[in-house]
């Protein structure tokens, strides 16, 4: 008894550390899938090029994080057509813009002006929100 209980565990344990790269695989295509870049690698790139504080960090977060939900929920709508989806996806990186830019010093809205121009394969074909008119 206590040997078939012993292959069970077993059994269950090697099954559950095979499932956590299948896991992460299906997440890494579904992010391949949708092009919607994740909220970390952004925040990241932004730490890194804006020179952001930590209490930068925490405010643009929440910020980032609505743009990526609204920017999913978008792309996964299919009773929208396509110029429909995109204008709302640029309409959401537009607010998200503007309201990065309230948290930001003024030396870091023109780092931000040149990011924007700049192409980022790493966040996964991330579409740069236009820069508002002054």
């Amino acid at each position: 008894m206590n040997r078939i209980r012993s292959i069970t565990i077993a059994t269950v344990v090697v099954l559950s550390v095979m499932a956590v790269p299948v896991i992460a695989l299906g997440a890494a295509q579904d992010l391949h899938a949708t092009g919607v870049p994740p909220v970390d690698p952004q925040l990241k790139l932004l730490t890194e090029k804006l020179e952001l504080t930590a209490d930068q960090q925490d405010k643009l977060k929440p910020i980032l994080q609505e743009m990526h939900d609204t920017t999913l929920r978008l792309v996964q709508d299919e009773s929208m057509s396509r110029d429909e989806r995109m204008g709302g996806i640029r309409a959401a990186r537009y607010a998200a813009d503007k309201k990065i830019r309230v948290v930001l010093s003024d030396d870091q809205k023109s780092k931000l002006d040149q990011l924007e121009a700049e192409p980022h394969p790493e966040l996964h074909g991330q579409v740069n929100a236009p820069a508002p008119q002054k």
